[in-house]
């Protein structure tokens, strides 16, 4: 992608707070390298005065900056923009205070994703904090977003399944095909349930089973329903089913959707390929599945389209797979692909790294 002009500084100072989770881990491992980009603080509530390297030990010897706990008044003068990595519920209110001083900001929470209120408290079971700032923030997937992120100053980075079940099923919602009700059974690894140990998310419990979670009230069902009703999708309802799968990253998805027997087969993988011919971070697979080793630890989505026969009913089952990075594409690495947006450099830089193999 060719550059466009920057609505941020260069090299721009970045703030992380909440950088001793597994998000804030991700955004260092990739900022930390980027020839545009100075980390200033690191902001947390844990390991307080710790090196980067004593508690993400992969970084170790990157950087002399430490774990400070600081509020945004003591972070604003040292940042141009600040990543906030902070759960959900908690992050609205001080990302309101980063908006209010000036800063820029990309938001690695749902909190801003979406723009019904109602539907926030329904969802996340809590009243939003700030709901006259929905909708002022930009949503974070480039894939359907590029042009207003790269002229925004506020990024509402998307969920991890929204980003893997968006892009499988966007061929159809643009193409007018998706239509009523729409099944999907996602996997994913332990590292999206954060660094704390849980008993119902501890990686030594889930090793050996799959465990399926929130069945139909995921948080990221509304975000997904948001983002293919605008991308063209009609009448839509979702019904997700989550997984916990026996594997550290990675998220893989399977959507069922029905279309009219009348729409050939071939039309259907024509329009997979079509939705994502210029997109180098899309890649869509024909010889296989898509897999989490072919994309883990990268920004790369694998997609495919398996197509069914025409049922007694007179329609033609479509299943769309997709395979994510869930903290790379899905989380920190897809936070960085906005902030390049937003530099105005090529969107890729620092993230167009390969999967590790095996």
């Amino acid at each position: 992608m060719s550059t466009t002009a920057s609505n941020l500084p260069r090299p721009c100072r970045v703030a992380i707070v909440g950088a001793t989770g597994y998000g804030g881990a991700e955004l260092l491992r990739h900022l930390l390298v980027h020839p545009h980009v100075q980390v200033t603080k690191l902001v947390a509530k844990d390991n307080i005065g710790k090196k980067i390297g004593q508690v993400h030990l992969s970084l170790a010897g990157m950087t002399d900056l430490r774990f400070e706990d600081l509020e945004p008044e003591a972070v604003v003068p040292h940042a141009d923009l600040v990543c906030v990595g902070l759960p959900h519920r908690v992050s609205a209110a001080i990302v309101a205070k980063y908006v209010d001083a000036g800063v820029a900001v990309v938001d690695l929470s749902g909190d801003y994703r979406l723009l019904d209120a109602d539907v926030y408290e329904r969802y996340y079971e809590a009243k939003h904090p700030e709901p006259q700032r929905l909708g002022t923030f930009a949503y974070g997937l480039p894939e359907l977003n590029r042009a207003q992120i790269a002229t925004s100053r506020h990024i509402a980075s998307p969920g991890c399944f929204a980003t893997a079940i968006t892009l499988a099923l966007l061929p159809l919602a643009k193409a007018g095909l998706l239509q009523g009700r729409v099944r999907v059974a996602a996997m994913t690894g332990s590292s999206g349930s954060g660094a704390a140990p849980a008993l119902g998310t501890h990686h030594p419990l889930r090793a050996q089973t799959l465990r399926a979670y929130k069945p139909l009230t995921h948080q990221h069902v509304p975000e997904i329903e948001q983002n293919l009703t605008q991308q063209g999708a009609t009448d839509l309802t979702l019904d997700m089913v989550p997984i916990s799968a026996p594997l550290v990253r990675g998220i893989l998805t399977t959507c069922f959707a029905e279309v009219d027997a009348s729409v050939d087969p071939a039309q259907i993988q024509q329009l997979v390929r079509d939705t994502f011919a210029g997109e180098r971070l899309v890649r869509v697979v024909t010889d296989r599945l898509p897999e989490v080793n072919a994309v883990a630890g990268s920004m790369y989505v694998e997609i495919a389209v398996s197509v069914g026969e025409i049922t007694a009913q007179g329609r033609r089952t479509v299943v769309l797979h997709s395979a994510i990075d869930n903290l790379v594409k899905g989380g920190a690495g897809q936070a960085v692909q906005s902030i390049n947006l937003m530099l105005g450099i090529d969107e890729l830089t620092g993230i167009s790294a390969p999967s590790q193999w095996p």
